[in-house]
């Protein structure tokens, strides 16, 4: 798949908007936005755009996708199963838990895939890649409980991201959508009166004040 047919498929169910008014959880105004929460109801073009992340990364040798609750467990699924099927031999799929601690939010492995981690070769996967914040934590969970990362691979960066912020080897992302924002006081679509949109993102609260 090229960056147009992944760009195709999010569109073609619903799951890349353009040309709108949203509010990001940051609290910032943008046009695009992309609701990966469309995407995953289609099975078919979910397993799609994941097979391309596991033919990127066929050859790397790994043992296990890891990805961040919530949206980031469905893609690590279909990209072990792929995986699996590019290696000849299974491939498994854990996730990491948001976890608080004293010095901030991190991210965990329970339910015994600490052990399943521990000295294997782990593909960090995410969907949306914004800040970053999310896969770099759980890039830190598969360094913390002694696994390898050998790679990033993401659905969609918007926000410019790369391999060193996340502090992995190589950052792999099947589509680039810019994340073009500005403060609420800043927003030209505001100051336009262009309608928030309240089906995504923060819309709704931001309109409710």
């Amino acid at each position: 798949m090229t960056e147009t047919d992944v760009l195709e498929t999010l569109a073609r169910v619903g799951a890349l908007v353009t040309g709108d008014h949203i509010v990001y959880t940051s609290g910032r105004h943008g046009s695009s936005y992309v609701n990966k929460d469309a995407l995953y109801p289609h099975t078919a073009a979910t397993s799609e755009v994941c097979a391309q992340i596991a033919h990127h990364f066929a050859g790397a040798g790994v043992d296990v996708v890891a990805g961040p609750t919530v949206g980031g467990v469905i893609i690590a699924q279909w990209a072990a199963y792929h995986l699996g099927l590019a290696q000849g031999r299974e491939v498994l799929a854990v996730y990491a838990e948001e976890e608080q601690t004293e010095t901030g939010k991190t991210r965990t492995f329970r339910r015994g895939y600490d052990a399943l981690v521990a000295g294997q070769r782990i593909l960090v996967v995410e969907d949306i890649l914004t800040t970053g914040g999310s896969a770099r934590t759980v890039v830190q969970a598969v360094e913390r409980f002694g696994g390898t990362v050998v790679g990033v691979g993401a659905l969609c960066n918007r926000g410019g991201i790369t391999a060193d912020l996340l502090g992995a080897p190589e950052l792999y992302s099947l589509a680039s959508v810019p994340l073009e924002s500005w403060s609420a006081e800043e927003c030209p679509l505001c100051a336009s009166g262009v309608p928030v949109n309240t089906r995504l993102g923060k819309g709704a609260a931001f309109v409710k004040g």
